[in-house]
């Protein structure tokens, strides 16, 4: 079956930027998110704005999910929702949730005739709209093969990584990972401000040495810009994404003591209200 109507569900930053880049490879696509003002800009270029769920899922061939959490996801594919869709019918959900969460998924779907892929896309807003992500999936491998179109369409490469959770496993590491170095790279500031030396030039050391990269390179803009919005990754999901690891790893019996010092920074700035600032916005605020 070939894939050609697409249902995009949550469209903030890369699930909007996904449903554009659909658009413009032609599928037919239908958009729905909570706050109905962010669909109309996909509404112009093109997409159909449906305005529940139940009508947004009415005959996809496949679904796109992009939401915030766990339980997002729960909320908005409810029992209700899924009895609405065909048998056959793929959900892609690129949602950072934990592998648990993602097995159990998986599941319950199949358990409706409904396929769950997991894919962890790794990019930023702007390489969403470009159709320029990294798509790392999990799932059935055959499935994932049926709807290679759909991915090209949102991807420069897709890699094929197994079982359910495997996706989810990578996303969280790599989430860690940034959230450590986002929380590094705002004590070196720090550190370099109070010895006199300012925020800027440790900042343009930095992105023009080899500690350049071009994750550090996206949040070392908003610290030196001292602007946090538009966010690319909002402060309150990088929380959610470090706590979501650490539960795992607790199952694991694994500590990961840089995660959790991290993720108490982070928690520090949504307590002051910093939550919707992107996540280099850590650099702003006091213990």
């Amino acid at each position: 079956m070939a894939i050609k109507s697409v249902t995009v569900i949550g469209l903030g930053g890369m699930g909007g930027g996904m449903a554009h880049s659909l658009l413009r490879e032609g599928f037919a696509v239908t958009v729905f998110n909570r706050s109905a003002e962010k669909a109309m800009p996909l509404v112009r270029a093109g997409a159909v704005h449906a305005e529940t769920v139940a009508g947004a899922v009415a005959g996809a061939d496949a679904l796109v999910l992009s939401l915030a959490d766990e339980s997002a996801v729960d909320e908005l594919m409810s029992d209700e929702v899924v009895s609405r869709l065909e048998p056959g019918t793929v959900i892609v959900d690129t949602t950072t949730v934990s592998p648990s969460y993602a097995r159990d998924a998986a599941a319950r779907l199949a358990a409706s005739g409904v396929e769950r892929l997991e894919a962890c896309v790794v990019g930023n807003p702007e390489m969403a709209m470009a159709g320029r992500l990294r798509v790392f999936v999990s799932g059935e491998e055959s499935t994932v093969d049926l709807l290679e179109p759909l991915l090209s369409a949102l991807a420069q490469e897709i890699r094929y990584l197994g079982a359910a959770g495997s996706a989810s496993a990578l996303k969280l590491a790599l989430n860690l990972l940034l959230g450590v170095q986002t929380a590094a790279l705002a004590e070196a500031a720090d550190f370099a401000e109070a010895s006199g030396l300012g925020r800027e030039l440790l900042l343009d050391v930095v992105l023009n040495s080899g500690w350049r990269s071009p994750v550090l390179g996206f949040r070392a803009e908003f610290m030196r810009r001292r602007v946090y919005r538009p966010a690319g990754f909002r402060t309150v999901l990088m929380h959610k994404d470090l706590d979501l690891a650490l539960r795992q790893a607790a199952s694991y019996r694994l500590p990961l003591p840089l995660t959790r010092q991290a993720a108490g920074r982070f928690e520090t700035a949504i307590g002051q209200g910093r939550g919707a600032d992107d996540a280099a916005v850590v650099v702003e605020v006091s213990a």
